[in-house]
Order: structure tokens, then sequence, then C-alpha cells
């Protein structure tokens, strides 16, 4: 178990600083940090075949698409596509608008206007797989005509039709964007889209820090600043400060997003407040506390109930079987998630050494925190080495949570709760408890750090810091810290900690001052629940069980 400094709750980019320094950056495009695109491109290029469709998973909006269709563009300057191929990107597929439409007057076909198909002959077709989904009806005539089979255009008329209708074969490559749920709701739809008819690639979310691909990162942001006139960051300072938002972002020191949306956004709030002059840190801060501000009512209603008692939240002494855990609320309609602390109870009372899960009793758990109680419980009676089950039994809940319950990131709080009860050694409050555990005691790695660190830190900052209060975290999530400024400040003042732990050994002692086993004469926590079970008395008058009920009527012994 390690107090971690200051410096692990925020990326260090101290590696990059002679890339930070240059003056200027040659700006790249959105293809060269998507290799895999570039990739699928040029083999989707290649195939003049049977393989006439490429699925691409990305975000589905006209955002991308756009960027898709220009990558393209790009390959054709490049001479890796035709020059004279037609590359149409189109938000509808309705049939007037794929195939076209011709006009009847005198039983003749005297005019006829050009659909995608003709547009996109000889070439390539971007639409969203939305639309497909949408239009079930069309996609099999679509999936026709770009296997090569003839198609006809509409009548802008329907009661002009030929006998005869014009119709034409084409040369297409369909790209079908989408995101994953939508491909799989395609897949469903559509068997065919699980073979050798298609192709797949995929839009990279993120972009993975390296020392000969730093400047990479930096010339793409560079490249979406120049398309849109944004100014870029001034100094070194500048460039750190929106890179520990960007790791923020996808909760990863060594990962950068490379969404062009979250980029450009970034930069125009940061623009605002250097008014469009070269972006210092102090803007890059601004612009993330003006955001900050604009979407904190949520929280900040949150953070008001615990103030005001309405939801009991202790940061300073000691509870027996009771923790602070650490949850992450998502709320439909608010753009952003927020971290707040739940109150953790355990009780024990006599019984077969059943642990009941409340959430999951009362419909309120889902799956994946049913299995992480699960396996919380395996490793406890694993580690006990019981011959027999507990003579007691236990009740653990989330105190005042209105709302289902799901993951398995208070796995490690919910065993501090019932080695709590079962010890009746007390747990300090002023320590928070998250991690996941396995059935060997490993504390594994869990998702929302940042929120949950910060939603008890401002809970223990707004009821008084002690100096020893803070959060135990797995170890492997380390690399994920990316905290607020004020978190960090507190940190480097011994005001607030962290503790990284990689096993239930290591965590325990910290939350009880008390290790989790050792020596039959040591003072352990295991020791004192095996000295509890084997000193118990079993109550004298117990209720009779339905059986024995039946039995003493009829006389049986």
């Amino acid at each position: 178990m390690i107090k971690e400094p200051w410096q692990s709750a925020i990326p260090n980019f101290s590696e990059y600083e002679d890339t930070l320094f240059l003056s200027s950056l040659d700006a790249v495009s959105f293809l060269t940090v998507q290799p895999r695109l570039k990739a699928a491109f040029n083999q989707f290029e290649q195939l003049n075949g049977f393989t006439r469709f490429l699925l691409i998973n990305s975000p589905d909006n006209l955002v991308y698409r756009q960027y898709i269709q220009d990558s393209l563009i790009e390959l054709q300057n490049d001479g890796h596509i035709n020059k004279s191929a037609a590359i149409v990107c189109s938000e509808s597929i309705e049939p007037e608008v794929l195939f076209g439409q011709y006009q009847v007057i005198d039983g003749k076909n005297t005019q006829q206007s050009a659909g995608l198909l003709q547009q996109a002959n000889h070439g390539y077709l971007i639409i969203s797989s939305n639309l497909i989904l949408a239009n079930p009806r069309i996609w099999p005539i679509l999936k026709a005509a770009v296997l090569g089979y003839p198609c006809s255009p509409i009548s802008s008329d329907p009661r002009q039709i030929l006998n005869q209708e014009p119709s034409q074969t084409y040369d297409i490559k369909l790209v079908i964007v989408g995101d994953r749920m939508q491909l799989g709701d395609l897949d469903m739809f559509d068997a065919d889209i699980r073979t050798q008819l298609c192709l797949f690639a995929e839009i990279e979310e993120d972009f993975k820090l390296e020392p000969d691909s730093f400047a990479t990162y930096l010339s793409y942001v560079t490249g979406l600043a120049m398309s849109s006139n944004l100014p870029l960051p001034a100094d070194s300072l500048a460039w750190k400060e929106l890179l520990n938002e960007a790791a923020r972002q996808t909760e990863d020191q060594q990962r950068m997003p490379l969404c062009p949306i979250w980029i450009k956004g970034m930069l125009a709030s940061a623009a605002i407040e250097s008014k469009q002059a070269p972006i210092e840190a102090i803007h890059i801060q601004q612009a993330i506390e003006n955001k900050a501000y604009r979407q904190s009512y949520l929280p900040q209603r949150a953070l008001d109930d615990i103030l005001d008692g309405q939801v009991i939240i202790e940061t300073q002494g000691q509870r027996i079987g009771q923790v602070n855990g650490l949850t992450v609320i998502e709320i439909p309609g608010h753009p952003v998630t927020y971290g707040e602390p739940a109150r953790i109870t355990c009780v024990i009372h006599f019984g077969d050494g059943d642990i009941a899960d409340v959430e999951r009793k009362a419909e309120l758990g889902g799956n994946l925190h049913a299995k992480g109680m699960m396996i919380m419980q395996a490793f406890l009676g694993s580690a006990l080495d019981l011959e027999e089950a507990l003579p007691f039994a236990a009740s653990i809940v989330f105190e005042q949570s209105y709302s289902e319950v799901d993951g398995d990131s208070a796995s490690l709080a919910e065993l501090c709760s019932l080695v709590s009860a079962l010890s009746e050694y007390p747990i300090n409050q002023q320590i928070a408890v998250t991690g996941a555990v396995d059935q060997f005691g490993r504390v594994q790695a869990v998702g929302g750090l940042n929120e949950k660190i910060e939603g008890f830190f401002h809970i223990c900052q707004h009821q008084g810091f002690t100096g020893h209060q803070g959060v135990v975290l797995p170890k492997t999530n380390l690399k994920h810290l990316s905290l607020h400024k004020d978190v960090v400040q507190a940190i480097k003042n011994e005001q607030f900690h962290l503790w990284s732990v990689e096993s239930v050994d290591e965590a325990l002692p910290l939350i009880f001052g008390k290790a989790f086993r050792g020596d039959e004469d040591e003072d352990t926590i295991l020791n004192k629940i095996s000295e509890r079970i084997e000193n118990f008395d079993k109550p004298d008058h117990l209720p009779r069980g339905f059986l024995n009920k039946i039995k003493n009527i009829i006389g049986i012994d």
C-alpha cells in the first residue's frame, strides 16, 4: 500500500517537453491518425470483385461521415484511389433520391433526374447504417443494385408509368457508417453482413502517446484548429492544460481523444476566453470551469442534500459495519456523469451464513453488481477456511439509494462493511473505498475514478478537512487519474490523500488500522472473526422451522 504523491494525480508529460516547446507544427489530417481506416480503404479499393460493402464502426453523425468522405478524397488525391471515382455522401435513401426519377409525357420518358446511384457510379456512396434500419424495404433493392443487378428510376407521377421502365446497372462501392450497436442490429437484420460480402473497419477514438508519435497528435490538433480558424495553445503550459483535460476525457494518461468534435469544442471555448488570441493555460482553465458551472446544477443539489443532512455521509469518526463507497451518477438528459459517495452498511444476526444483497432482492441491483457480491463472498469464505457455514447471516445495502445500482466497483467497499460487521472492528469514515475484488483478493481497476474521487473530495472540503481523509483505489487505476486542480492542491498540502492498493491484504489495514491476516496469536481481522465464530452461543429458544413443527405434531423425534 502506497500513499501516492500529488504527481500521480495528473498526467506527466515531462518526457515530451522538447516537442511541447516547438514553435510550429505541421498539420496532419484525420486519416493520418486512423491507420486501420486507411488500411481498410486501400484494401477496399483493390477488391473489384464480389466485396462491394465496407462497414465502418464510427459515431453515427454527419461530422464523422464528412471526415470519412474527406479521407477518401485525400486518398484519391494521393493516387491510392482512381481520380475519376465519384465520392458521394448522403443523408437520405428515399427511393426517388436513391434511384432517381423520370417523367412521362404523352407516354414517353422525356426527363430524368439522376439519383445517388447514378451520381456515385464507378465510385463510392457513403450512408448511415441508421438509414438502412429505418428503411428496411429499400435495403434489398439497394443491396441488389450495389451487387450489379439492374434497377429502375421512380416515376415522378405514379399514374404515369412506362410499360418498359428504363433500367441500369451500377458499379458502386457502398460505405456504411454506424456505431457498434447499429452495426449489430444490421447484422441481425441481414445475415449477409457477417459473410465475406463485407469488409470491416474501425474509427479509432483515442491515440496512444509514445515518444515517436507525440508530435503526430499535436499536429493532428493543429490541423483541426487550422481547418476551423481556431487559435492554438500558445506555449507548453497551455498544451499541458489541454492534454490534462484530454486525458480526463479518455480516462487514461497515455491516451488522447481523437474526436474532432471534442477537440474543436475545447479550442473554441478557450478561444472565447482568449478573444481569438493564442490560447494560454488560464484560458483553458476558464473554459473548463465555465463548462463545469453550466452543468453543475444536479451535482450541486446532490452536494447540498449531503451538507444539509438529508443524505447521511460521514467523513469523520469510526463506525462498525459502515463504509463510504464511491459511485458515479448517470442521469438521462444530463450531459455528464458525476461522482457521489454512497453509504454502504452491513448488519449481521444469527443465521445460516447467507449474505443478503438488499439491492438485488429489491430488484435495484444489476447483474454485474450481483456478480461482484458473489465474488466478494467467495473470497471471504476462502479466506476464513471454515469447515461449516458461518453461524451468522448478513444484510448489505446502499443506504438512501433509490435507483438501480450496477457494476462491481463497490465490491471492495462491500467486503469492508461485511468484515467490519463480522469482526466488530470499526471502519475509519475519513477514508472512502473503490475497487473490484476477485476470488483471490486482488483489487481490480474500476471506471469513473476521477469523478468518484472528486465527489468524495467535495464532501470532505465542505464538511472540513481533517488531514487524514482520502480514497483507497486500485493501483492499476493510477494511469487513469487526471484530477481537478483543487484536488491536486489539497494532496500537495497533505489535506487529502490517495492510497493505491493491489490486494485486500493491503486495503483493509488502511481502513481498519489492523492487519487482515497473520499468525494465530496476532491481533488480526481474520483471527477476530474466527474467535467470534468459535465463541458464538446458539440461542436457547429458536423459532421452530416448519419441518420441525410437522414432526412434533405427528410425534416424530
